[in-house]
């Protein structure tokens, strides 16, 4: 696999990330440490689940096909429900969904490299340096991430409550995205 495809996968893992980052950025929740904090989640997270693909793809890739889709959809609908819940409840901010804590930042992490896990797997069945491809997905994600915080923190056109509900949205909808995208293989 050529370095510029290299590119182009990590791109296309890394909008997950991207949209995350740009919806907490508009509710301007992503500044200053926690900006970077968050963008070396996502950066470990998606430089290092294809490692682990790769690594289980052998003997282990009938388990996490079969409930890959699954535990992401349940991640990020999970989450997103909760924002958008929390976006009607609490006017104050107080209780809201903050990506700056450190179990959030992790689930929202481990649930938007689901896919870059089954990109792994994908990787172990091709010739792939899985060093170089994970370290170009990780170093992507990272700036990606401080890239979507910084256009969502310089757009004033919505308040954060509307921010959180649509960054709710976003997830909820990547979660059914990633599903439906298995069920459609599945029946090809």
């Amino acid at each position: 696999m050529s370095f510029w495809e290299l590119i182009l996968i990590g791109i296309g893992l890394a909008m997950d990330c991207f949209a995350v980052a740009v919806s907490f950025g508009t509710s301007k929740k992503l500044t200053g440490k926690y900006l970077y904090k968050t963008a070396f989640f996502f950066a470990f997270f998606q430089g290092f689940m294809p490692f682990v693909g790769w690594l289980i793809a052998g003997n282990f890739r009938y388990l996490i096909e079969t409930v890959d889709h699954w535990i992401a959809f349940a991640i990020l609908a999970f989450i997103g429900l909760k924002m958008i819940i929390q976006s009607f409840r609490d006017e104050s901010g107080k209780g809201k969904i903050d990506i700056r804590n450190t179990y959030v930042l992790f689930g929202i992490s481990v649930a938007t490299s689901i896919d870059a896990l089954i990109s792994g797997v994908g990787f172990g069945v091709i010739t792939v340096n899985i060093a170089e491809a994970s370290i170009i997905i990780g170093v992507i994600t990272f700036f990606m991430t401080i890239l979507g915080s910084f256009i969502g923190h310089k757009s004033n056109l919505i308040s954060s409550n509307w921010a959180e509900r649509i960054g709710g949205l976003m997830l909820v909808g990547m979660g059914l995205k990633i599903l439906f995208d298995h069920v459609i293989m599945a029946m090809q």
